[in-house]
């Protein structure tokens, strides 16, 4: 079955640092986007940091500078390195992944950024 896991999602101190990873099952998740996307409660789901099939990156707005995003072809597998958190970063993050037109999301992961 075609799925993605997230992890390492948590409670954080603000200032902190977090790694998430997301997990394809297959190795088609090679051939397309991939990217990270949160929600938080009242807020609509926003896109966070994304990375095409060739490694170009792109980063919404409020996280540009203190998130990486990079991917692991051999383990179908992307990554976001969060650094400087903030208490507004808190939300649900999504994995998001876009294969010959079909779009898949795994179940989201907690993060939490409060003293």
């Amino acid at each position: 079955q075609v799925q993605l896991v997230e992890s390492g999602g948590g409670l954080v101190q603000p200032g902190g640092s977090l790694r998430l990873s997301c997990a394809g099952s297959g190795s088609i998740f090679r051939l397309g986007a991939m990217g990270w996307y949160r929600q938080a409660p009242g807020n609509k789901r926003e896109l966070v940091a994304a990375i095409t099939s060739g490694g170009t990156t792109n980063y919404g707005d409020s996280v540009e500078g203190r998130f990486t995003i990079s991917r692991d072809y051999a383990k179908n597998t992307i990554y976001l390195q969060m650094n400087s958190l903030k208490p507004e970063d808190t939300a649900v993050f999504y994995c998001n992944a876009v294969v010959f037109q079909r779009t898949y999301w795994g179940q989201g992961t907690q993060v939490t950024v409060s003293s």
